[in-house]
């Protein structure tokens, strides 16, 4: 049982040395995947496409109109509100990771996974966003594959998200059919 564990598990004096080292690093330890600026870098795409999705839900619920408007523009707006807070999830995640968030507007559609599609009616609004949440499902699920074990606080980061969009996805489906 001892030799098990100390095949395991790095033992204390060790420990305590590497964190002195690099301490300007934060949480950044040995133990980080060496492909570190490859997820930084799948991150800032996941944080376009969160960014072209907020821009998008909101044209959405500014112009739609009509008789049944009210209650589909409560959902854009609720989906907005959410897709912004994983916007700031992942470019805190970023930093977290020594990267650095790009938000920079010029390309922001350019490195997003989802497009900016207007819609001229409620139905091919509700089309878009739902096709929007689709790319962002495949793409997280596909992030969430790449990263597997070695790096499990982004891993459950982008699986709360991933949640999260299955269920806007679900309920944009449910509004299409209704």
């Amino acid at each position: 049982m001892a030799t098990l564990l100390n095949d395991t598990f790095t033992p204390t004096e060790t420990l305590r040395a590497q964190a002195r080292q690099h301490v300007e690093q934060g949480p950044i330890t040995e133990s980080y995947p060496e492909d570190r600026p490859v997820i930084i870098e799948q991150l800032n795409r996941a944080l376009a496409t969160e960014w072209v999705c907020v821009l998008r839900y909101l044209r959405h619920a500014y112009c739609i109109t009509g008789v049944i408007a009210e209650p589909i523009k409560a959902h854009f707006l609720e989906h907005a509100r959410e897709e912004q807070a994983h916007a700031d999830k992942l470019a805190e995640r970023i930093v977290q990771l020594g990267g650095e968030p790009d938000l920079n507007p010029a390309t922001l559609t350019q490195r997003s996974h989802a497009e900016y599609k207007t819609g001229d009616s409620i139905e091919e609004m509700i089309r878009e966003n739902l096709i929007a949440e689709r790319i962002a499902v495949e793409s997280y699920r596909e992030l969430i594959r790449f990263i597997g074990d070695r790096d499990p606080t982004t891993r459950v980061l982008l699986e709360g998200i991933l949640a999260q969009e299955e269920e806007h996805a679900d309920e944009l489906r449910d509004l299409l059919e209704n």
